[in-house]
């Protein structure tokens, strides 16, 4: 993983904003997509050395009159202004970086239970599946998402022989999955790189390639085309919940994005397959 995520996180930002973004016109051919350097370093009240620096790791600790001129503009969402700050402050590493967690409270499991059968789950930062619902052991289970101990969304993506024919859009899938990895823990975490390190050996190039792209955060919503080898493709529209702080983990709920996935998960309940396969040795038509 990169050791300069602040100003890869820079970089990628001003190079996802356009000149009209921000009132200033487009100039004639552009090297790359999004802002110069230096129009960047108008908008914010900054040289364009100071920025360069900052881009290219060489300062790694500007104040926070800076990094509020920067988000201002790069038009940040709340979410990005979060991120740059906690890049500011781990862009070091940690000296005493605090395992992933591997349980889940009770009352995170009683919740968990009351959205039985929803297909939901609680990962923590590494990707491990701490936690599920009855309704995503059985859209999971079948395809070995479940496989591990502890079940792992990272190491299933690159790893397993059956991920690609799983999701449709695997490269969509793996670039989440590594943005994921890279917006939780800072430069240098030791549990992070035993993560890394496992993948650049197992996974080789699908996997070091994206560690080289340039930081982003990940999407917390959308939606995932899944193959399940009993009721065909589902499109799953996904919302990601955090738990406190203190947990590291949050909450993936997995809802149907469209009426015949609605309708093929209603088939994946205990008991429904079942019915199914008998009425259709029989020969008799399913509506």
């Amino acid at each position: 993983m990169s050791d300069n995520q602040l100003g890869g996180f820079l970089r990628a930002c001003r190079e996802a904003v356009t000149p009209a973004q921000v009132g200033l016109p487009e100039g004639g051919r552009r090297r790359t997509p999004g802002l110069r350097r230096s129009e960047l370093a108008t908008l914010a009240g900054l040289s364009v050395e100071y920025l360069a620096r900052l881009e290219q790791g060489r300062d790694r600790h500007p104040s926070p009159a800076v990094l509020g001129a920067l988000a201002d503009a790069l038009r940040m969402a709340p979410d990005e202004r979060v991120h740059l700050r906690i890049l500011s402050k781990s862009d070091d590493g940690e000296c005493c970086p605090r395992p992933p967690a591997d349980s889940v409270r009770p009352t995170v499991r009683m919740l968990l239970e009351g959205l039985d059968p929803t297909p939901a789950i609680v990962v923590n930062m590494l990707g491990d599946v701490l936690a599920r619902t009855g309704g995503y052991e059985h859209l999971a289970g079948p395809v070995g998402l479940l496989d591990g101990d502890p079940p792992n969304l990272v190491r299933y993506v690159f790893t397993h022989p059956r991920a690609k024919s799983v999701y449709p859009d695997w490269d969509r899938i793996a670039d989440e999955r590594v943005a994921g990895l890279r917006a939780a823990f800072p430069a240098g975490n030791r549990h992070l790189a035993g993560l890394a390190d496992e993948l650049t050996v197992t996974a080789g190039a699908p996997f070091t390639e994206r560690t080289k792209a340039p930081p982003r955060l990940p999407r917390r919503s959308g939606v995932e085309r899944f193959v399940h080898p009993d009721v065909g493709e589902l499109r799953l529209a996904y919302e990601t919940l955090d738990l406190p702080v203190s947990d590291d983990q949050v909450l993936v709920a997995y809802l149907p994005a469209d009426d015949a996935t609605s309708e093929a998960m209603a088939r994946l309940r205990p008991g429904t397959l079942r019915a199914v396969s008998g009425l259709s040795d029989l020969g008799l038509r399913i509506r």
